[in-house]
């Protein structure tokens, strides 16, 4: 891959490139929706992602080209002038990277060359805009020799992504993509971003990720419902009990002061980020344990939460999960990422897998009317220099 990255490099700047980035895509195996409520995730960095081929320059313009939007051509940006642009597009991720270096007060006195391919599918809610970004910054940090300790950079692709871009996310995708570890998932409390690493020892099995192939058109105004619905539960709680999030509370203390939500609707909103949290700590105990029968029982639960309580999956999600469900070989499958499409996550015995792809594609396909995507995955490590 660096060797086609510098090719290309070449071939668009007429000229050598000096170094290559990497940042890898993430899945969340469990913890959906729980990172804006300050409860836990439990995501993993993928072998999947983004590469950046870059070389300084002499001026001070940034010149941003990217294999995916080769339409779109070289895009130039002043070092001056680091402002939201519509027509900029893609280049708004990591511009806004470079303005969060330059509000810590850091001058960048010369611009580079910059030469971008991702190859993780676009939409698909694998988080391209936090690889993006952690890629940039992890790039910039080398580049300029800032010594930005890398949770302050997570922080900032955060940051970059919120106040920039005007996309509300949790710090899930930046952590997990900052701080990835091979062979192993993050267990990250968003509240207090403690985390610690689990060993992900699934062998004889895969990591299945299926996108749907549905455009998440709807995701990002359901989410922000949601977020504001779960914001409600908790100014209704935060009447009752001494808390700053939903996740502070267990499943049963929630159960005692449900009927104080009397919207239903909100309740059950309330009820899926509590109990998803429960079962994210209770799945890292389960893979510490080696039991992953019992992790695969909790992803399978998560889905059935995020259907009936927090009713963000849709139909082709809820397919392809009781498509799997009914596949011999799978331990595990639910909805990863914000839903409305994007994909599932699904934990797959190896001898199954050419059998499991054969027929929930065939399946998919009779109920859907096109056919899903499947990527078998492995756990890689955070973004790096390579």
């Amino acid at each position: 891959m660096k060797e086609k990255l510098l090719t290309g490099f070449r071939e668009i700047f007429k000229t050598e490139a000096s170094n290559v980035y990497f940042a890898p895509g993430r899945v969340n195996l469990i913890g959906e929706h729980t990172d804006y409520n300050g409860g836990h995730v439990f995501p993993c960095a993928l072998n999947i992602g983004t590469y950046l081929a870059v070389k300084p320059r002499s001026d001070k313009k940034f010149q941003f080209y990217s294999e995916n939007f080769a339409h779109l051509g070289i895009i130039e940006v002043d070092l001056d002038n680091i402002v939201y642009d519509v027509n900029d597009d893609w280049v708004n991720y990591p511009k806004g990277c470079i303005r969060e270096v330059q509000k810590l007060g850091i001058t960048l006195n010369h611009g580079l060359d910059l030469y971008y391919f991702g190859n993780i599918p676009y939409g698909a809610g694998l988080s391209s805009s936090a690889s993006i970004e952690l890629v940039t910054l992890v790039m910039l940090n080398e580049e300029y020799g800032l010594n930005i300790d890398r949770i302050e950079l997570v922080k900032m692709g955060q940051r970059a992504e919120n106040q920039f871009v005007g996309v509300n996310c949790g710090i899930m995708d930046q952590f997990a993509i900052g701080m990835g570890k091979a062979n192993h998932a993050v267990l990250l409390d968003t509240g207090k971003l403690k985390y610690q690493y689990a060993p992900l020892n699934i062998e004889g099995y895969s990591l299945v990720v299926t996108n749907t192939n549905k455009r998440r058109g709807l995701a990002d105004s359901k989410y922000n419902e949601r977020r504001a619905e779960c914001e409600k539960a908790l100014e209704i709680l935060k009447q009752y009990k001494n808390i700053n999030a939903l996740c502070e509370l267990t499943l049963a203390e929630f159960e005692s002061l449900s009927d104080k939500i009397e919207d239903e609707i909100i309740r059950k909103r309330a009820r899926h980020a509590i109990s998803e949290n429960e079962r994210t700590i209770l799945a890292k105990k389960a893979l510490d344990e080696g039991n992953l029968t019992e992790f695969g029982r909790l992803m399978n639960e998560s889905h059935v939460s995020l259907r009936d309580d927090y009713e963000v999956t849709g139909k082709e999600l809820d397919t392809l999960a009781a498509l799997a469900w009914a596949q011999d070989g799978v331990i595990g499958s639910r909805m990863t990422g914000a839903g409305f499409g994007g994909c599932t996550i699904s934990i797959v015995k190896n001898e199954y897998l050419d059998n499991f792809k054969v027929n929930v594609e065939r399946e998919y396909e009779k109920v859907i009317g096109y056919k899903p995507t499947f990527y078998v995955v492995s756990v890689g490590d955070g973004a790096k220099k390579l």
